[in-house]
């Protein structure tokens, strides 16, 4: 089971509260959770990767404990601990401006 815990805006978006308990059919890796969160929660398409390049959003980053993930390739495993529920995979929307 894996843990997710999306922003706010993707909270409502989804209308969940809380984090979301994710069964993957296939790997444990990025690509694997969002589309198993975009399949589960439509909506979603297209907030965290682009929809034609499969490619992150700018302002999107994904952590699991206090590591950034978001540099990782789509297809790179998930930490264990992530995989194994202890740690929580969490979709951040990044901040910017002055």
């Amino acid at each position: 089971m894996i843990r997710v815990v999306l922003p706010a805006h993707l909270r409502h978006l989804a209308d969940v509260v809380g984090e979301v308990q994710l069964e993957l059919d296939g790997p444990a890796t990025q690509r694997g959770v969002l589309d198993a969160l975009e399949a589960r929660f439509p909506a979603l398409r297209g907030t965290m990767r682009d929809g034609e390049t499969g490619h992150r959003r700018p302002f999107i980053r994904f952590f699991a404990g206090e590591e950034d993930l978001s540099h990782e390739g789509p297809d790179a495993p998930l930490p264990e601990a992530v995989v194994g529920g202890t740690e929580v995979f969490y979709v951040v929307g990044a901040i910017a401006g002055g």
